[in-house]
């Protein structure tokens, strides 16, 4: 089995902000200087915005964004 590249990662947020959210406008990943990398995922509703996530590796930040994703979809399950 291959490993798992950002590229998969990115499409997992992707369906997972898609499955809950509705509408999404894209979910990325870049490099600051300052703060290491930053994933964000955004969308087209007001209601939402946008989401992001740091990490000193680009997989790092991925993993963090899906997981608050996966922290805030739980919350609103349990409301």
């Amino acid at each position: 089995m291959a490993d798992k590249t950002d590229a998969d990662r990115i499409k997992e947020v992707y369906k997972l902000c898609k499955g809950h959210f509705g509408d999404v406008r894209f979910v990325g990943l870049k490099y600051h200087s300052k703060i290491g990398w930053v994933s964000k995922a955004q969308f087209n509703s007001d209601e939402v915005g946008n989401l992001t996530a740091d990490g000193k590796t680009s997989t790092e930040a991925l993993r963090n964004l899906r997981n608050r994703i996966k922290k805030i979809i739980k919350r609103y399950n349990g409301v």
